[in-house]
This record gives C-alpha cells, sequence and structure tokens, in this order.
C-alpha cells in the first residue's frame, strides 16, 4: 500500500475532515481514502461549451419576442423579413 503526505493544508479542512469522519464512524484516514476513491472512480463529465450553454439558455424563446438580457435589460430580436 502507499503512503500519501498532503502538506500545508488548512487547518479548517483539517477539521472538516475530522468532522466528516465522525459523522461516518471511522477515522479521518479512511474518510480521506473514501473521498480519493470516490474522486478518481467518478465519471468525469464533458464540460458544456458556450455554444451549448447559450443556446440553452434561450430554449423555447424563439425569435418573435425581445430576449431576456442577463444585465437586466432587453434586446428586440431582429427582423428577419426583407
Amino acid at each position: 500500500m502507499a503512503q500519501v503526505i498532503v502538506r500545508n493544508l488548512e487547518d479548517d479542512i483539517k477539521e472538516a475532515l475530522k468532522h466528516r469522519a465522525r459523522q461516518h464512524g471511522w477515522s479521518t484516514e479512511e474518510e480521506i481514502r473514501q473521498i480519493l476513491r470516490r474522486a478518481v472512480n467518478e465519471t468525469p463529465t464533458a464540460p458544456v461549451e458556450l455554444g451549448s450553454r447559450i443556446a440553452a439558455r434561450f430554449t423555447g424563446t424563439g425569435l418573435d419576442e425581445p430576449l431576456p438580457e442577463l444585465r437586466g435589460d432587453e434586446a428586440d430580436p431582429m427582423p428577419f423579413d426583407t
């Protein structure tokens, strides 16, 4: 079995780990092992690209009404008829 030493860990993080370990009924070392196991075994999710995020934000809005702006102002839709 390998050993890992973590230096310069903030005191509040150490205390939070101890607290979590007590809640689960095991040692702080076991709590850290459990966290590391979950971290390396979870399936990574692909990052959502900006274009997909923008499209999701306006899904169902359509272009026949003003688009909501994130800063609180509304923009009128651009007319497409010539």
